[in-house]
């Protein structure tokens, strides 16, 4: 139990706290999680997300009620120990959520899959089915443009996820969109734990490439997403992200 506790505090870094955890610490602690049946919801940060919360009160809330919120990205990293706080390990939703599901395939956790265009997510679905003989997933869903504004969508996508009760809902709207709609639902459906995942769904549906492993493991992840997506990711990568380094002098701690 000490260990479990220790894992669950959080320390600064920059404008919001996060879990200094491994990747094996974060699957162990969701482990417990579903264990004990408790309704939670996990994050993670990148560099973008720290920009948006910085001008968004109400998502950096979200960030910081968060069961667990998870450093992705090793800009971060590095950040971190700049700031005499090092982080041990980057786990991304990328990173995390396959070996989420080889777990969930050993321990016969059901999972619920949300998000991308539509037919993505059932092709995750049949590529895992494929890969991990056993997996129990047992719903998915892609929700129409909007569909946060609609009450009435609300309420048949809680219902459809409460229907098929997961242990595991694995969330892939995009920031901040994701964060916002679990947070403002995850108590309203019959799932356990709750994970903001991004664009995980295209990486599991075979849509996006992974970098290199020698690419993610330099911090040169950013890149080869660029790479594929210029227009869509250049504003992102050159133009708001690049402003993070004002906010390592603005939360440097003394």
């Amino acid at each position: 139990m000490e260990i479990i506790i220790k894992m669950l505090e959080k320390q600064r870094l920059l404008n919001t706290y996060v879990n200094n955890v491994t990747l094996d610490e974060t699957l162990d602690e969701i482990d417990e999680l579903i264990h004990k049946r408790k309704k939670s919801y996990i994050v993670a940060i990148n560099v973008d997300v720290v920009m948006k919360m910085e001008s968004d009160d109400y998502l950096r809330r979200i960030t910081n009620e968060a069961d667990m919120v998870l450093v992705d990205g090793k800009p971060l990293i590095w950040i971190s120990k700049l700031h005499k706080c090092q982080i041990k390990e980057k786990v991304s939703g990328s990173d995390l959520v396959p070996q989420l599901c080889k777990r969930a395939a050993d321990k016969n956790y059901s999972i619920f899959i949300i998000g991308g265009k539509e037919g993505v997510a059932e092709r995750a679905k049949k590529k895992l089915e494929q890969k991990l003989p056993g997996i129990r997933i047992v719903g998915t869903y892609a929700p129409p443009l909007g569909f946060e504004n609609d009450e009435s969508e609300l309420d048949k996508i809680n219902q459809m996820i409460s229907d098929a009760h997961p242990d595991l809902l694995i969330g892939c709207l995009g920031c901040p969109k994701q964060e916002k709609w679990i947070y403002e639902n995850y108590m309203k459906y019959d799932a356990t734990v709750s994970v903001c995942a991004g664009a995980t769904v295209d990486f599991l549906a075979g849509n996006i490439k992974r970098a290199p492993r020698w690419m993610s493991d330099h911090g040169l992840e950013w890149f080869y997403r660029f790479l594929q997506e210029p227009k869509r990711m250049f504003k992102r990568y050159f133009v708001d992200d690049v402003k993070i380094l004002r906010l390592i002098f603005k939360y440097r701690k003394d």
